[in-house]
């Protein structure tokens, strides 16, 4: 890898860190082409420390490692994207991010359609909301919705009509997730099942 240390007067470039799996940025450091040797080295992250004025393993003290999994570098040669597996929380101050955010999987606008079955499961009228009436009515009724927009969706397999078929299975995606918070779970339950499968 070819990677241009000579554009900082210090020899130090970028080096942002990023959670393999999340893909959740976990924080920012520098490296120097030695921090860079040892991470190669050791499989685990270190950089080079601007106010300590020396290399640093990150978890050195803490144990919160961060386990190498793949570097790329940029189209300038000059800022590397680190992908680890982390080993407890990233940041000093006892937080998964230097950002203080949560590192979790988040399936953008699925994720967030989750959220909102959470609500109005728990915040909204059953009269007023269509989710509300559903949980209102339990689990039987969920789990019979599921199956109806699942016939639906093999009935839509069979024809031609693509919106129809897009249609139910977007019908059936969102009730299965009525039917995971109703069971306590939420999608990355099965997420981690299939990963576990994976050979």
């Amino acid at each position: 890898m070819n990677i241009d240390f000579s554009k900082s007067a210090h020899g130090l470039i970028p080096a942002i860190i990023q959670d393999s799996e999340t893909k959740n940025v976990l924080m920012l450091g520098y490296m120097n082409a030695e921090a860079y040797q040892k991470t190669i080295d050791t499989q685990k992250v270190t950089f080079y420390s601007r106010s300590k004025q020396r290399l640093w393993t990150k978890g050195e003290e803490s144990g919160n490692f961060l386990n190498l999994i793949d570097i790329k570098n940029d189209c300038d040669n000059d800022t590397l994207l680190i992908q680890v597996q982390p080993v407890g929380p990233t940041c000093h101050k006892g937080t998964d991010t230097c950002w203080a955010t949560e590192n979790k999987q988040d399936y953008g606008f699925i994720s967030n359609l989750e959220e909102t079955i959470k609500t109005r499961r728990q915040n909204a009228d059953s009269d007023k909301s269509y989710v509300a009436s559903l949980f209102k009515l339990g689990i039987n009724k969920i789990a019979q919705k599921v199956g109806e927009e699942a016939v639906e969706v093999v009935i839509e397999a069979k024809d031609d009509n693509d919106d129809l078929f897009l249609s139910e299975g977007a019908d059936l995606l969102f009730h299965y997730l009525i039917l995971l918070q109703a069971k306590g779970f939420q999608l990355n339950d099965v997420v981690e099942v299939l990963k576990s499968r994976q050979k």
